[in-house]
Formats: C-alpha cells, structure tokens, sequence
C-alpha cells in the first residue's frame, strides 16, 4: 500500500519562509514592547474617579448625599503625647486646641491619658477636624464635638459586666494549656500563681498530673471580655497536697481560715527554672574553681521583672563587683535578701527605700560574673546564709474568731460551686453585674 500525504506537509518554499517570518514578528512584538515602557506609544489614559457618578443611584433608587460625611482616621497617643499636641496634630490652632482640651477636662481628666489610647477622629468634606471619640481602656468613650465655632463634650461608660465561672482540669503539659483545654483563659495561671505565691513555686513544684479547680470572676466591657475579676476560691492538688484558698475580707485564707500571706514567696520571679541550688561547693563556670554558692539561681529572659520576697527597707542599690548591679533588703526578725546580676533596678529602689512584698525590686541581667541572663537569689538569717528553697515563715493574722461562722458560711458557698464541675471542662455561672 503506498503513504498517504501528511496533514502537516508544506511546499518547500514555504517551509523556509516561515522561520524568517516568526522572528520578524518576534522583533516586531519586542520593538513595541520597548516603545511602551519608554512612552513613545501613546496609551489610553484610565478613567478618572467621578464622585457623583460612584454615588448615582440604580434607576429608582434615591440620590446618595456625601457632603455631611464625616472621615474618620483612627489614631493612638504615643508615648509623652498629649491630647492638645494631638489636636494640633489634626489642624486645630494652639487656642482652640486649648480650649477643646478644657472642655473635655469637665468630664474626663485628661492627664491620666495613658500611651496606647486612642479611638477616632473625624473630618468634615473640607477637611476641617469635627469629631473625635476617645477610648479610655477599661472605663468607657469621650468625645469631642465641633460646635459653631467652640467645642461640646460627653462621656459614656462601657456597659460592666462580671460574670463568675469555675474550671476544673488535671496539669498535663503547661498550666496555661492546661487551663485552656479545661475553659478557663490562660491568664488564669498568672492569677493562680498570684493566690498560692507563699505556698506553692509555680518554677518547680508543678507536677504533671496535679488537678486544679478555680472559682473566678470574669470582666466584660460591651459585651467583650475585658479581664480577669478576683479568684473567689481555688483548689490545688499537687504531690499529695491539697492546697485551698478562699477569698474573704480581702484576703485569703485555707479551709481552717488560716491566712495563705506569709513574711516570704517562695520564688522572687512567677514563672521561670531553678538553673543552680544553694551548695557549699559549687565549681564556678567563670572562676573554674570550687567555691561556695549562697544562692538559688533563677534562669530567665532579660528584662523579667524580679519581686522582693519580702517587706523590708533596701540597704544597698548598686555595683558591687563580681554581683553585678545589686540589691539588699533587710527585712524583721533578722532576715536579709540579695538579688544580684541584675540589668537594672525596680522604680524607685535605692539605699534607705521601703519596699512591700511583691514590689519589683529590679529585672533580671547578666552584670557582673555572670555567662548569661539569670537572677541569683541568697537569703541570710541573723548574719548566717541559708538555703531559699527550705525557708519557712510565719503566716500573718488567721480569722477573727467572731468572723468565722461568717468565713465558713462564705467558704461552703465557694465549695459547691465547684462541686461537679467536671475535668477538662468549663461551667459559665452568671451573678449579675457591677
């Protein structure tokens, strides 16, 4: 049988045009391409914006009217900012910014502004400040409104909402995951930490399989959660100990009504690692050599804001060589505690300050014989060192007998509102609003 012709077959002439016509065309497409970005082409030019036809209405519909539109623009103060800098910021001459400022100093006192405020501010069609609402966290909204040639004021406060809830779960990684995964917020750890300071070392006590209950109250600003309320009762259990908080008379105090406040925390920071122990003979990193460490170390990012463990009267704030930058405290009954390496010192701390128990006292560094960023801690009793970890204190002042039938009547409340609360899972109980 003979071959029938290919579909694809082309007289030879014209097979040899055709490469020479493609890379004609080729360059013709590039030259035009270049004339392009080079303008030598003219383009048509895009339409431009007409208001008044963006706001024509479909056939039926009324004419939109734009002219009494005011356009916001949110801001925020900055730090040393003032709302009269701000308001002259937006346009307004120094006077009238005055004058503004003292208008809404009727309602609102404006130097308690705080940096990270803010809210919006509103022009008219000519651009001209008309408006401006301004958010004070936590409280509620002001605002100041162009009036003729002056200024008027208001104030409305967020609509407040407390609300209790209680959580129940088991410590299965870290607390604040855990609290999660049980309902509750993850800032309850912070919280929690806070109530059980004296008692428990959320650094090194926490064990995995520790059960916790809470009973707490929650804040809601317009609806939305704003933060937490107080702890109102608290359960822990932890290595066989069941540790019990309730909140009476602002304070707190364990099923018997004795106080949980004691002379000491037990850690000067909330969360961070025992990264060294008190020890008699210890080989130092730096030194390379044994000698005694009087202290517990406390390994940290820099900047964490360290607390003194107890109410005293600082006695040195300062250099002090191979400690770094350094505070003393001494505190009743013969006790005294250091902080040392630290990168800076709390607000207010130097030689002949009182400080009360949880102030910060300054923030964990690196100064001084130190190989990176840590907090050592060293506590001494009557002149002699001893081992922070072991200290034990006194606590302060139980119920007043005639209080107790009063104590316990509120402790048993607190008690069946976390009866039957089941693990892992969070119940809502709403008590009103304040």
């Amino acid at each position: 049988m003979g071959k029938s012709p290919s579909p694809l077959s082309l007289p030879p002439a014209l097979r040899l045009a055709l490469p020479l016509v493609l890379v004609t065309v080729a360059l013709w497409l590039w030259q035009s391409s270049r004339q392009v970005e080079n303008g030598a082409l003219p383009l048509p030019a895009p339409p431009r914006f007409d208001l008044q036809q963006a706001s024509r209405p479909a056939p039926g519909e009324p004419l939109l009217d734009l002219d009494g539109v005011a356009v916001p623009q949110p801001f925020r103060l900055r730090r040393g900012e003032t709302l009269g800098g701000l308001l002259m910021d937006f346009g307004l001459e120094p006077p009238e910014a005055y004058a503004a400022v003292e208008t809404l100093g009727e309602l609102v006192d404006v130097r308690k502004l705080r940096a990270g405020e803010g809210g919006l501010a509103f022009f008219d069609a000519d651009g001209a400040l008309a408006n401006v609402a301004l958010n004070l966290s936590g409280k509620g909204r002001a605002e100041l409104t162009r009036s003729g040639s002056g200024w008027t004021s208001s104030w409305r406060e967020f609509e407040r909402r407390v609300s209790q809830r209680a959580v129940a779960g088991e410590l299965d990684g870290f607390l604040e995951e855990s609290i999660a995964e049980a309902g509750g917020r993850r800032v309850l750890a912070y919280a929690m930490a806070d109530v059980l300071q004296w008692d428990l070392d959320f650094n090194r006590d926490l064990r995995l399989g520790d059960r916790f209950e809470a009973f707490y109250e929650e804040v809601h600003l317009e609806g939305d959660f704003h933060d937490l309320g107080q702890i109102l009762a608290l359960v822990y259990e932890n290595g066989g100990r069941r540790l019990e908080a309730y909140r009476y008379g602002g304070g707190y105090y364990d099923a018997e009504g004795r106080p949980l406040q004691k002379m000491f925390l037990r850690s000067p920071m909330r969360f961070t690692r025992v990264t060294s122990r008190f020890s008699h003979r210890r080989f130092h990193p730096i030194l390379k050599k044994h000698r005694p460490h009087y202290g517990v170390d406390y390994g940290a990012p820099r900047g964490t804001p360290v607390r003194v463990t107890a109410s005293g009267t600082v006695t040195f704030a300062g250099r002090n060589g191979g400690a770094g930058n350094m505070v003393r405290v001494r505190h009743p009954n013969g006790f005294e505690t250091s902080y040392l390496h630290l990168s800076g010192f709390g607000p207010g701390v130097r030689r002949g300050q009182r400080v009360s128990q949880g102030d910060t006292i300054g923030y964990v560094g690196s100064t001084g014989l130190s190989t990176g960023p840590h907090l050592d801690y060293r506590v001494k009793k009557d002149g002699r060192w001893v081992d922070p970890l072991k200290l034990r204190s006194e606590p302060a002042e139980p119920v007043p007998p005639q209080e107790m039938e009063a104590f316990l009547a509120e402790r048993d409340r607190f008690r069946q509102e976390l009866d039957g609360v089941p693990a892992r899972r969070g119940r809502t109980v709403v008590r009103g609003s304040a």
